[in-house]
């Protein structure tokens, strides 16, 4: 069983778009997935037909509720959506941080550190027997949810856009990994996804050139129509026909990923 986080302190990177691109890839090939949105705009919990007053996330991660009050089966009218379940996102997941804090001498006692819970919250509930995959979406920013992530995932993949503000951004999300690796995930992997790439556009070529020669890059997710329009219309590009290019594109990055 895998955990992949999908991160970036950065938005509009298009990394809510690679977490509904990789699940979907998942669940198509049979395997079974779970998805965990830790980012409280809950933009992949609507992408997969779930609308919620308020997420009980804080709740399960501190311990007073389980995993079975927090998950619900993905909707959708493809096949594959039978393959998801999903522990959905809301705006009451913004309050995390401060639980945290009330709750600190219980994390204490039962995690050691809060960096722990997710791990803990995943041991604890047998969530890795239930599951071949668990596929994790963070918000923006180095905030509590991404570090948690970042502990208790065997791979973290990072959207990036061949652009100097993007390109420059992942320096502190590097030195967060290299802690964490250090400290307290040794086997954690990471590998950099070229996202929403023109390549035809001079300065992203050479901005591409640079992220390889400073990175582990992986294949090039093109900036395609079909992109957007596979989240709008909420249609995987794994279910598209294969003459289309973004399918194309997104064999090619789990292929190279060993994503199969």
């Amino acid at each position: 069983m895998e955990i992949v986080t999908i991160a970036n302190n950065k938005g509009g990177v298009g990394k809510t778009m690679q977490c509904y691109q990789l699940a979907c890839h998942l669940a198509n090939q049979g395997h079974s997935v779970l998805v965990i949105d830790l980012d409280s705009q809950a933009n992949l919990t609507s992408t997969f037909g779930v609308q919620i007053q308020r997420t009980l996330i804080p709740e399960w991660l501190i311990g007073d509720v389980d995993f079975d009050d927090v998950v619900v089966p993905s909707e959708g009218r493809h096949k594959l959506h039978g393959n998801v379940m999903l522990v959905p996102a809301s705006r009451h997941l913004a309050n995390l941080s401060k639980l945290l804090i009330i709750s600190e001498s219980e994390i204490r006692k039962n995690a050691g550190r809060k960096e722990r819970l997710l791990k803990k919250r995943l041991d604890d509930s047998g969530v890795r027997e239930k599951f071949d995959y668990i596929v994790i979406d963070t918000p923006p920013m180095l905030g509590d949810e991404l570090i948690m992530s970042l502990v208790a995932s065997n791979r973290i993949l990072i959207p990036t856009q061949a652009q100097d503000y993007s390109i420059d951004g992942l320096e502190e999300l590097m030195d967060t990994f290299e802690i964490i690796k250090e400290t307290e995930n040794p086997g954690l992997e990471f590998a950099i996804i070229p996202s929403m790439v023109t390549s035809r556009r001079k300065i992203e070529k050479q901005r591409m050139d640079e992220l390889s020669q400073m990175f582990n890059t992986t294949p090039v997710i093109r900036n395609l129509v079909q992109m957007q329009e596979s989240i709008s219309i909420k249609k995987p590009i794994c279910v598209m026909g294969r003459k289309s290019k973004g399918k194309q594109d997104y064999d090619a990055l789990w292929n190279f990923l060993d994503l199969n």
